[in-house]
């Protein structure tokens, strides 16, 4: 367990979003991309634009959205 929720990006394999944490509703994707083992986001609230995460170099899951297939 960490005490903050950007603790626990760092090395992780990748960032599942199932809150409504604050931390994660406009994140520094940058920083994401360093920490992350791979550049890869589960969103299970549709925060983000898959277009613009394609664009910034994720593997983007927009969990409920269209067939599931990655961005």
């Amino acid at each position: 367990m960490t005490a903050r929720a950007r603790e626990a990006l760092d090395g992780a394999d990748a960032l599942v979003i199932v809150t409504e944490w604050k931390e994660f509703r406009s994140p520094d994707f940058e920083h994401l991309k360093k920490v992350l083992k791979a550049p890869v986001v589960f969103d299970g609230r549709n925060l983000y634009d898959p277009v613009a995460m394609k664009k910034q170099g994720f593997k983007y899951y927009a969990i409920g959205r269209g067939d599931g297939a990655p961005v």
